[in-house]
Order: C-alpha cells, then structure tokens, then sequence
C-alpha cells in the first residue's frame, strides 16, 4: 500500500509541474490577446506567489483538519478550476482573478508533499519527486506548443492540462485510504516541542539558507517565465519554436533529477549542489556565447540539468544542516522565502526585458546563481563552525 500511495504522491508532483511552465510559454502570443504588455505576465506570476505564500504557511493548519491526502485531492481541484478560468480569460484581469486560486492550490501541494516525503521516505525518493515535477513542467510547455500550432491556440493548453488535473484529483480520491494509514501511522510516533520562530531564525546558517532559496527560485521562476521571451524578442526566433526550446529547461531538470536520485548512492548532499552550481554556470555562459537555435536549446538545457539537485538537496540537507527535531518548523519559512524569490524577481526580470533589453536574462540569471552560491556556501561553513564550537549539541 506504501508503493501505491508514492505512485500517487509522484503523480501529484507531475500536476504541480503541469501548468508551471504555460504561462512563460503561452504568453509570447497571449499578451495580445488579453491586451497586455509584455512586462505583464510578471504580475500573474506575483498573483500566483502571493497564493502560494499563504497557502505554504497554513499548511500545517490545513493538514491538521484535514489530513494531507484530503489537502492534496483539494489543492488539485482549485488548481484544475484556475486553469480552466485561464483558458476562458479574454481580459488581463481575468487572468489575475484566477491566478489567485491557481497559487493557493499549487502552494498547499507543495508544502505539504515536501514534508511528507521528507519525513516518511527514503532521500532518493525526494529527487525522484521532484524529477516528476519536472516531468510535468517540461511536459505543460509542449502542449501548449502543440495547441498553439492547431486552431485551439493558448486557452486549448490551458484546457488539456485542466483535464489531466481532474483525472489526478479522482486519483487521489480514490487513494485516500492509503493517506489516512499511513498518516495515522506516523502521527502515533514521536511528539517534538517546536522551536519559535526567533528561536529557528538564531539557528547558525538558518538565514543563509533561506536566502539560497530565495535566490534558487527567483532564478529558476524566472528562466521559465520569460525563457521564451528572451527567444521570440532577443533571437528573433517563432513563438511555437520558442515554446518547445524553453521546454528543454524543464526538461533539463527532469532528466537531472532522475539522475541526482541514483547519485545520491556516491554523493552527498553538499556534493551534488557544488555539481549542479557548475553545471549551471556552463548553461549560462551558452545562453551567453550561442550563435543559433542549437545553442541557445542546448544552453537551456544545461541551465536545468544544473538546476536540478539543487532544490531537493536544499530540502534533504535541512535535518543534517539543522537537527530533525526543527526540520518540519524550518520547511514552511525555507519554503516562504523560495515563493517571495519566485513572486518578486520575475516582475523585475520582466522590466529588464522589456525596457532595457531581453538579452539580458542571462546576465541577470548568472548574478542570482553567483549569490545563491556563496549564500549556500557561507551557510555550510557556519553551520560547520558551530558544531566545532559546540560538539555536545549535536
């Protein structure tokens, strides 16, 4: 039963994907049809953040009430509701109005799964879940190329994958008898006295590590917004061309989270991000140095195979960085700062690419991953000297 349920949680991981990368690739031909400005989509994507800032904060409450399967089947269908309002929108404030349930869905799945994994399953695990949203995110901007090149145009992606979220939703419908098991199991365990949120915030390191989420998903956030922008306004390349090449961005990062899971087998945590930073550093300097098509996709490409240990591994190092007893309090702030990264940089990405100049991205991109990575560094090293200070406490 155990097996049955962690093919439901990947699943649900694979509709968080889904719509992630549409709006980024839809919106190079959306914006006229909604009569926005470019910069605009950067606004929808704050809306969503917003949604998923609160909805990532009344997690734990939200579990408490109605167990994590039920907040699952129920963050799903809001989301399932908000795509299909997206595909009906013909003004720009429609879009607004319904990125509002989109982000409170998308943020109380996210949470809540982050933290089940982490506490109930194996590390590989937390990869390989991750390597499923990125399934869905690579998959969510190929459909929406395909409906774009057909007579359904943007509202058909928005559509095909509000339909694969309401099959999702039965699906777990039908699984909620494995959430309760298992749940219950877990809830007859070990009772922990939380910390404060002062109290998590003076940890050595906690606040380094925050900020390298925030950096690491206001990067990320951004290079799925307006990848395909950079592309259609920068190269000069066609808008269903640019869809499927900023889709090897995700896809990047699915084939390099399926392949962080089995490194975890030789590598530590610590390990794998120093790979990912590296990687992430050669895609950028493509995005750079490109002179065609194949470059810039062979760029993206590179960009999310190194993006992709770095979000699980910031997750998975969270118990060894800061003791299990205050894993599941550091979560929801860690999680909090990754969604203002994602709400409030993609705005600004958006005004350097249109007032200023859309070849841009890069640049900007590689000062967000120089700063994650001395961010991430610096937390190590302080955590590293605490433990030398204070032996006896861990």
């Amino acid at each position: 039963m155990t097996n049955a349920l962690l093919g439901i949680i990947y699943l649900a991981f694979v509709s968080l994907g889904l719509p992630d990368g549409l709006l980024g690739a839809a919106w190079p031909a959306m914006h006229a049809s909604v009569d926005a400005n470019v910069s605009l989509a950067g606004v929808v994507s704050m809306v969503i953040c917003l949604g998923t800032i609160t909805s990532s904060l009344l997690t734990v409450q939200l579990i408490r009430k109605l167990g994590t399967g039920k907040l699952t089947a129920a963050s799903v269908a809001l989301t399932a509701a908000a795509l299909f309002g997206f595909s009906a929108s013909n003004a720009f404030w429609q879009l607004v109005a319904w990125a509002i349930p989109y982000g409170l869905g998308a943020g109380a799945v996210d949470a809540a799964l982050n933290a089940y994994v982490a506490t109930h399953f194996e590390a590989r695990h937390m990869n390989w879940l991750h390597c499923c949203w990125g399934l869905g995110a690579a998959g969510g901007p190929v459909i929406m190329s395909w409906q774009m090149g057909g007579p359904a145009g943007w509202p058909g992606g928005y559509r095909v994958v509000g339909v694969l979220q309401v099959i999702l939703v039965t699906a777990i419908a039908l699984s909620l008898p494995l959430w309760h098991d298992l749940t219950g199991a877990a809830n007859s365990g070990e009772k922990r006295v939380a910390l404060s949120r002062q109290e998590l915030l003076s940890l050595p390191g906690v606040r380094l590590a925050m900020a390298g989420f925030l950096c690491y998903c206001a990067l990320e956030s951004s290079c799925g917004l307006w990848a395909s922008t950079f592309l259609v306004l920068g190269h000069g390349i066609s808008a269903e061309t640019a869809a499927f090449l900023a889709s090897l961005f995700y896809a990047g990062i699915t084939a390099g989270r399926f392949f962080s899971g089995v490194l975890t087998l030789r590598l530590d945590g610590k390990q794998l991000l120093r790979l990912g930073e590296t990687i992430m550093a050669v895609g950028v300097a493509a995005l750079l140095l490109a002179p065609d098509e194949a470059g810039l996709g062979a760029g993206l490409a590179l960009l999310g195979l190194g993006c992709a240990p770095i979000y699980p591994q910031m997750i998975q190092l969270t118990p060894e960085r800061f003791g299990s007893q205050n894993a599941q309090s550091l979560m929801g702030l860690q999680m909090a700062c990754a969604y203002v990264g994602s709400m409030a940089v993609p705005p600004l990405m958006g005004l350097l690419v249109e007032q200023v100049s859309p070849l841009l991205l890069p640049v900007a991109v590689a000062g967000l991953l120089v700063l994650m990575t001395v961010c991430l560094t610096s937390c190590d090293r302080r955590v590293a000297q605490s433990r030398k200070a204070t032996p006896l406490a861990h």
